[in-house]
């Protein structure tokens, strides 16, 4: 194994990482806002750069069962939020793929 790289994002706003300020997302990649998470709120992005992710798991939502996997700060490793694998309801399809972020763990870098 190689060195790891961290991804430098180039945007007016930008999310980090709130122990280490490493770069995690754009403010324009942000899907909704209305999400809730273990911390409080929480946000759905498109995209995110520099995590590392756990192995997928089940698990019953507010919003039905779905599989999904932790993702960790990759500089300090702190749990920042997951990423939808897999939606059992129709109804919420859209969010696979997609990443949560946790306001709280959250800092704006730029």
């Amino acid at each position: 194994m190689g060195l790891v790289y961290n991804i430098y994002l180039n945007d007016s706003r930008i999310y980090g990482c709130k122990v280490c300020n490493t770069h995690l997302s754009n403010y324009t990649d942000i899907i909704s806002r209305q999400f809730r998470g273990q911390h409080g709120k929480a946000y759905l992005f498109d995209k995110v750069v520099n995590v590392t992710e756990s192995k997928p798991e089940n698990r019953s939502m507010t919003t039905g069962e779905h599989t999904v996997r932790d993702i960790h700060c990759r500089h300090c490793g702190t749990c920042v939020g997951w990423k939808y694998d897999h939606a059992y309801e129709q109804s919420e399809k859209y969010k696979e793929g997609k990443y949560i972020l946790e306001v709280e763990l959250l800092v704006h870098v730029k």
